[in-house]
């Protein structure tokens, strides 16, 4: 077995996440806790207890997230000791992923992550749209047809079929008839507040690039996926310069599957809120087999198939 470890994304968040890993947990009880110590609110409790529209906002999302992804990894290496050949997180999740290859300790992963919230949140009108349907190429023709590209981006491309787009709402709305025209399924409004992973969070990159001073960073003991090269690093210096350009740049999610399983990995848990990642790697490899941890009975599926995979 070659095991991958993924950490899910913004838009995974439903209150009542992690709670179950807690109460079966220590490890990921203790993670809840550094959290609510590191950044002086109740990260525990707006994830367990919301309410939705608090869990919603960027600000306490992203923190959250990461919180419940690490509890959920924690977990996982308190019941089955794995040992990942790389680890990889989708946008806020690769924060998570930093974590769990020890290149950042949690307190100043969560530090960034508000950070980075907080800035995403007061970035200036925008907005995102999932195209359903159609490939990369042909929502880039559409996107390179309607406008600029300072104005409209492919901002994440998640899977076959499945691609976000990030710009100005006159740019994604003169997009959507012609994504239609196109042979698109479904054009969804994302529920974010700006257009982010494109150029207008080129300040936002700035910005968050001078919050890493403040912190301790150090080498990769597990290679960690870039989201912008999709290429596996362990360098805490390259690390860091492309995690301060991912929040402006494109999420090359197919990409890094595609390179983790031309690396040979074969087995990918997602450790985090939910299974969006699962479900996306199982459109782009779905010869892999997945699994998820995000309470306690995923936990014990999780823990019995790498149980099976190290037996095989």
């Amino acid at each position: 077995m070659t095991l991958a470890l993924l950490f899910s994304p913004q838009g995974s968040q439903s209150v009542g996440m992690g709670r179950e890993l807690a109460e079966r947990s220590p490890a990921a009880a203790a993670a809840f806790e550094e959290a609510d110590a590191a950044l002086g609110w109740s990260v525990s409790g707006t994830c367990w207890h919301g309410p939705a529209d608090r869990l919603d906002d960027t600000r306490q999302t992203q923190p959250c997230l990461l919180t419940t992804s690490v509890a959920a990894f924690r977990a996982l290496c308190e019941a089955a000791d794995p040992v990942p050949a790389v680890v990889a997180g989708h946008s806020v999740g690769e924060y998570a992923a930093l974590v769990a290859a020890g290149v950042l300790e949690l307190p100043a992963a969560l530090r960034l992550v508000a950070r980075r919230a907080e800035l995403m949140a007061g970035a200036g009108e925008g907005g995102m749209a999932a195209v359903l349907g159609l490939d990369r190429d042909a929502v880039q023709a559409v996107v390179d047809g309607v406008a600029r590209p300072t104005e409209l981006v492919v901002a994440n491309d998640n899977a076959p079929g499945q691609v976000v787009v990030s710009g100005g709402l006159d740019a994604l709305e003169q997009a959507t008839d012609g994504m239609r025209a196109a042979g698109a399924r479904r054009i969804l409004r994302l529920p974010v507040s700006g257009a982010f992973h494109s150029p207008q969070m080129a300040g936002v990159a700035e910005l968050l690039a001078e919050a890493f001073d403040a912190e301790t960073w150090r080498d990769a003991s597990v290679p960690v996926m870039s989201n912008v090269s999709a290429e596996p690093l362990t360098d805490a210096t390259r690390i860091r310069a492309l995690l301060a350009e991912q929040v402006r740049s494109p999420v090359e999610w197919v990409a890094c599957v595609q390179r983790m399983v031309d690396d040979g990995v074969d087995t990918m848990v997602e450790c985090g809120a939910g299974a969006a990642l699962v479900g996306m790697v199982r459109r782009i490899a779905p010869e892999a087999e997945t699994a998820t941890v995000t309470d306690a009975a995923s936990l014990d599926a999780a823990v019995e198939l790498l149980g099976q995979r190290v037996t095989a």
